[in-house]
Order: C-alpha cells, then sequence, then structure tokens
C-alpha cells in the first residue's frame, strides 16, 4: 500500500465525502444517510476494484477538480458529465488512469442530473459517524471538501505496466442508467393510506409534478396537484422507508429520502420502488416527474435484475483487477471515528 495525495483545486457546489450509508442505526433515531444515488456510488466503486460500499466522493453542481500527485485509478458516475484529463476529453463511467500531476476536471449536465460520484482505488482517508463517512447535517457532521484540501488514498494502484494487459480489459458490462430529456417516469406501490383519499391515484398518476427549490437531502418537495383526507381523523406518525410519497397539509407532494424520519402524522399514498429511488437521487429543482403504479412483485423484479447487473459488473472487474495483481481494498479502515 502506498499513500497519494489528491489536491482539490475546485470544489464545485457541494462536494462532500459520501458512502452508502449507515445501518442499524435508525432505530436510535439516527437516519441511514448514505448517497442519494445509490446505482452510480456502487458502480463507481466497483469500476475502480473497491467494495460497493467504500467511501467515495460525492459533488453537486459546479465544476469538481481534482490532482493526484503519483498516478491512481478512479471513475466518475451519476449525471452525465463532461470529464478531463489535462483538458483532453475523458470517459465516465470506465475506469480510467490520472497520471501524476494532471488535473482531473467533472461537470455535470444540471439539467439531465444534479450529482456525480467520484471512486479512487483504494482507502480514502475520512472521519466516519457510527460506521460510516456519509454526511448528515442535523448531526453537525458536514464531511465538506473545499477547494486547496488534499484527499488521502491508500491504494495498491502502481500502474498498468504489463505488456499483457491492454485496454480490452476495460471493457466491462456497466449498467450505465438513462437520464432522459422530458419528465422522468418513476415507478410506485401503492400502500394502505391511499385508501384514505378518493381519487389520489388517478389524480397522481394522470398529472407531471415538479421539483422545487425546497427540497433538500430530506426529500424532493413537488409542486402539482394533491387531494387531502376529506376527514380529520388523526393520523399517527410512524416509520416510513425512503420513497415514501406522503401528502402534507399543504398543497405538495413529498418524495422522502434518505434522511426521513416519520410521517409528521401525513398520509403516505404510495412508495417508489426501489430501482427508482437513484433516478430520485439525481431529480433537481425544475425536473418533471411522472408516476406510475405498478405492484410489489414487479417492483421486486425491477430490482432484482438492477442487483444482477451491479453483481455481474462486480465479479468482471474483480477477475480484471486480481489479474493485475491488485485486490478490492478493505472499507472503512484507516479512518477517524466519531462516536455519539
Amino acid at each position: 500500500m502506498t499513500t497519494v495525495g489528491l489536491d482539490v483545486t475546485s470544489s464545485g457546489w457541494v462536494t462532500t465525502f459520501q458512502d452508502l450509508g449507515r445501518r442499524d442505526t435508525e432505530r436510535r433515531g439516527v437516519p441511514t444517510g448514505g448517497a442519494a444515488d445509490q446505482h452510480s456510488a456502487s458502480v463507481a466503486n466497483l469500476l475502480v476494484g473497491n467494495p460497493r460500499e467504500a467511501t467515495l466522493v460525492e459533488s453537486l453542481g459546479g465544476e469538481l477538480a481534482l490532482v493526484p500527485d503519483a498516478d491512481v485509478l478512479l471513475a466518475v458516475t451519476g449525471a452525465p458529465a463532461r470529464v478531463t484529463v489535462e483538458g483532453a476529453p475523458a470517459d465516465s463511467w470506465s475506469p480510467l488512469v490520472v497520471p501524476a500531476g494532471q488535473e482531473i476536471r467533472v461537470r455535470a449536465d444540471m439539467n439531465r442530473g444534479t450529482r456525480v460520484y467520484l471512486a479512487v482505488n483504494g482507502v480514502l482517508t475520512a472521519q466516519t459517524l457510527l460506521g460510516s463517512a456519509a454526511p448528515d447535517a442535523r448531526m453537525g457532521f458536514g464531511q465538506f471538501l473545499t477547494q486547496g484540501e488534499r484527499l488521502l488514498v491508500e491504494t495498491e494502484f502502481g500502474g498498468f505496466g504489463h505488456r499483457l494487459f491492454d485496454p480490452p480489459l476495460f471493457r466491462l458490462p456497466v449498467p450505465v442508467p438513462r437520464f432522459d430529456d422530458g419528465p422522468w417516469v418513476i415507478d410506485v406501490v401503492a400502500s394502505h393510506g391511499i385508501r384514505t383519499i378518493a381519487g389520489i391515484r388517478e389524480l397522481i398518476e394522470d398529472s407531471t409534478y415538479v421539483v422545487t427549490p425546497r427540497s433538500n437531502h430530506v426529500g424532493l418537495r413537488l409542486d402539482g396537484p394533491v387531494l387531502h383526507p376529506d376527514t380529520d381523523t388523526e393520523i399517527v406518525s410512524h416509520g416510513v422507508p425512503v420513497g415514501a410519497l406522503q401528502i402534507p397539509h399543504a398543497d405538495e407532494l413529498i418524495v422522502l429520502g434518505r434522511y426521513r424520519s416519520l410521517t409528521a402524522g401525513y398520509p403516505i399514498v404510495g412508495v417508489a420502488s426501489r430501482a427508482s429511488l437513484s433516478l430520485l437521487g439525481q431529480a433537481g429543482p425544475g425536473r418533471e416527474l411522472r408516476f406510475r403504479w405498478t405492484d410489489q412483485e414487479t417492483s421486486l423484479r425491477q430490482l432484482a435484475r438492477r442487483e444482477a447487473e451491479v453483481r455481474a459488473l462486480g465479479h468482471a472487474a474483480a477477475e480484471a483487477f486480481g489479474a493485475l495483481g491488485f485486490s478490492a481494498p478493505l472499507s472503512r479502515i484507516n479512518c477517524e471515528a466519531i462516536l455519539i
């Protein structure tokens, strides 16, 4: 293992350390958190030979730029983005070698998605809270990266000098999602709360909703038509899954995200399919969304297909990097832990 430094020469709007979130913490009142686009974060890590849950960098808006002091293997995924190395175009959703002293710059097309993920082969040094590097602003754990900061990564990568291994090695089965123009279609499974509002199923299915700037890490707030229960019966607050469609007293629809807590007594009329959650994580202000009702069995089949694609990539990447003489590093080591 060697320690490589990456100097942040531009941090964009909001750039943080990130991973797939906390495990078994919600029973203590701490949200899971983690990458809004879990698929892109997982694929970025697998493309550089890391475990899918390893710490990486998430950048929302603006331009992220880094300069390593040694050759590094990295990958950029997430929203469609312009990626350059020393000004020359480079591919996203693919392993990429950035030579020592050369600057990689990443700028997402904010009209087609909001977040990009950058993974580096090895273990990034980052503070952790309850076993995760994922930010949690409400806990005072920001994890923000700023211009002038230096990232440190412990890596086995030493370049590809072996003559037997050439670019075809990187023809990996990468499951790249679609970021279509026009409204994004989100599959939703109805919940028990849909029975409390007459006509809400048909209204949601026939309407277009727009993500508003009021959205945040707790959930997407959507402008669009809604209906409310026609009784004043109290709804007991309870825990809800990620992706729950909640109708508050205001005339808006909220899709709860990875930092949600309880219902606050508002009706939950449906839950976005798990296969749709990563796309929701890329939806920024102005994005139009349409909702399509589905059943639980179909939702689970969609998720199984997506997971099979990710597992296939993981197996292929592990074989490729194993042949090159370095294996997946252990995640979440050499990190400074913060306990509460």
